[in-house]
C-alpha cells in the first residue's frame, strides 16, 4: 500500500469514528440537543477535526439515515420472496413486515429516518450536495421496491392498471409511515384502551391500503 493509499485510509478510519461517535450521541441526547461539541468529545478528536470531515451537525445525520437506508435495503433485499414466487399484493405485505422488523432490530436508524421523512432536513443549510444525493439515491432505491411490485401488480392483474405506479408508490410509503409512528409512539395506549397489539394495527392498516389498489381478482391469488 502507497502513502497516499495509506492517508486515504487512515481518513476514512477517522470519517467513520466521527460517524460512530455522532451516532452514539445522536441516539441518546437526540439530534436537537446534541452539539458538535458532544460529537468531537465522544470520538475523542478536536472539534477543528471534526469540521475537516464534516462542516455541519446535519452533514453526519444524513451520513447516519444513510447507514439506515442502507441496512433496510439489504433486509428487504433478504426477505423478498423467490421471483413468481408470490404475487405483488403478498410481495408488498413482506415490505411492511421487513420494515416492522427493521423498526425493532434497528430502532435508532428507524427513527432517524422518521425524522428525517417527517422533519425537514432538506432544507437546512451546511449539507454537501454529494451528502445529499447519496441519501436521496438510496431513498430512490427503497421508492424502486415499491414501484416494482406495483408494476408487477398490474401486470399479472392483482392491482388496477390505470393507477400511476410512482405516485401510487408515494402515497403507499406514507400511509405506510404514518401507522408506523402511531403504532410506536402510541403503543401503550393502543393496547390499553383499544386491545390492540401495534402487530394488529400494521396488518389492519395494511389491508385497507391493499384493498384500494387491487383489482376485484387481487387476493384471490394467494
Amino acid at each position: 500500500m502507497g502513502i497516499h493509499d495509506r492517508k486515504e485510509k487512515e481518513k476514512e478510519i477517522r470519517r467513520n469514528d466521527i460517524i460512530d461517535a455522532a451516532e452514539r450521541i445522536f441516539f441518546t441526547k437526540g439530534y436537537d440537543h446534541a452539539t458538535m461539541d458532544d460529537v468531537a468529545k465522544e470520538a475523542e478528536f478536536s472539534k477543528r477535526t471534526v469540521y475537516v470531515y464534516f462542516n455541519s451537525k446535519e452533514q453526519i445525520y444524513f451520513e447516519i439515515m444513510t447507514r439506515g437506508y442502507k441496512l433496510l435495503i439489504a433486509m428487504l433485499k433478504t426477505d423478498a420472496p423467490k421471483e413468481n414466487a408470490n404475487h405483488a399484493i403478498a410481495e408488498l405485505e413482506q415490505m411492511s413486515l421487513t420494515l416492522y422488523r427493521f423498526s425493532m432490530e434497528h430502532p435508532e436508524y428507524f427513527s432517524a429516518i422518521m425524522e428525517y421523512e417527517n422533519g425537514e432536513l432538506d432544507f437546512q443549510k451546511g449539507v454537501p450536495v454529494q451528502s445529499q444525493e447519496d441519501c436521496y439515491a438510496l431513498g430512490e432505491e427503497l421508492l424502486g421496491h415499491l414501484t416494482g411490485a406495483l408494476e408487477k401488480g398490474i401486470a399479472e392483474g392483482t392491482i388496477r392498471g390505470e393507477l400511476d405506479v410512482v405516485q401510487t408508490a408515494l402515497v403507499l410509503w406514507a400511509c405506510m409511515i404514518g401507522v408506523f409512528n402511531i403504532a410506536k409512539k402510541k403503543e401503550k395506549y393502543i393496547k390499553n384502551y383499544h386491545r390492540t397489539e401495534p402487530e394488529e394495527l400494521l396488518s389492519a392498516a395494511f389491508q385497507l391500503i391493499t384493498r384500494s389498489i387491487q383489482t376485484e381478482s387481487g387476493g384471490s391469488l394467494r
